[in-house]
């Protein structure tokens, strides 16, 4: 049995320009493409359906079943708008296609890649901005823990860079203040010894040798503490606007901030 979530349906048709102004016959195949496409669902029944339309504060249409039965057949040299797929039903392609188009979250997702790829512009590390658009990448197919992982990688290894070419000295300074045993160096000489260093404490002495503000100290824990919940198998669902949101803050207030 299908579980239409009403929360997460009614984002869904918010992003459909005009959705409740179209016939009831036509936010069917509307229906069908959010529990098939957005939801991912190999197929779905009339009652699912159904129970979309009542989630949405709708009346549902009069005969859902024979509409999906009469549009699984070519009408004046047109698709069929489904396909029968043993007891349910799946959108044709062409069909999927058009309702794509008119989703506006399609739109909005490709100019939140466009913004993200302009970042790119600002990084000179060819390194760096080869690794950054990988991670875009990662986004634009929806694997948004990747991406954050990603970045998270890319922000605490330019931090080492800059720390090792700019802060060496102060660094040192508050990391021989450690009073943490499972910290066993006293000294960094080299890039690879920061590997020894807890990604935590590492931007704790970071904001001791005042190399980094209080500011940034805090946007740094909270996104090692998401980057810790995305590394790891877990039921915690990571969104689109999360993700966004992490990459952003990390490239603008640190990678490009914190010049090499």
């Amino acid at each position: 049995m299908i579980e239409i979530d009403k929360s997460d349906l009614n984002t869904f048709l918010d992003s459909v320009e005009g959705f409740f102004d179209l016939k009831s016959s036509e936010q069917i195949d509307y229906f069908v493409y959010y529990i098939t496409v957005e939801k991912e669902h190999s197929t779905t029944q009339a009652t699912a359906i159904r129970d979309c339309f009542l989630k949405a504060d709708i009346s549902p249409y009069s005969n859902i079943s024979q509409y999906l039965s009469n549009n699984v057949r070519s009408k004046d040299k047109n698709p069929p708008k489904f396909l029968r797929i043993k007891d349910g039903y799946q959108l044709h392609r062409a069909l999927r296609a058009l309702l794509e188009g008119k989703i506006t979250t399609k739109k909005i997702k490709a100019k939140v890649s466009n913004d993200l790829r302009l970042l790119l512009g600002h990084i000179s590390n060819p390194i760096e901005n080869e690794f950054l658009k990988e991670a875009i990448n990662c986004f634009e197919i929806s694997a948004y823990r990747a991406a954050i992982v990603m970045v998270w990688n890319l922000t605490i290894d330019h931090l080492y860079e800059y720390t090792l070419k700019h802060e060496l000295s102060n660094f040192n300074l508050a990391l021989a203040k450690n009073t943490d045993k499972r910290i066993k160096i006293s000294i960094v000489n080299t890039k690879d010894d920061f590997g020894e260093i807890p990604e935590g404490k590492f931007i704790e002495f970071c904001r001791s040798a005042n190399i980094i503000s209080n500011d940034i100290r805090k946007i740094l824990d909270t996104k090692l503490g998401i980057r810790n919940s995305c590394a790891h198998p877990s039921n915690i669902k990571v969104i689109e606007s999360k993700a966004i949101e992490f990459i952003e803050d990390l490239v603008n207030n640190v990678v490009l901030k914190y010049k090499i």
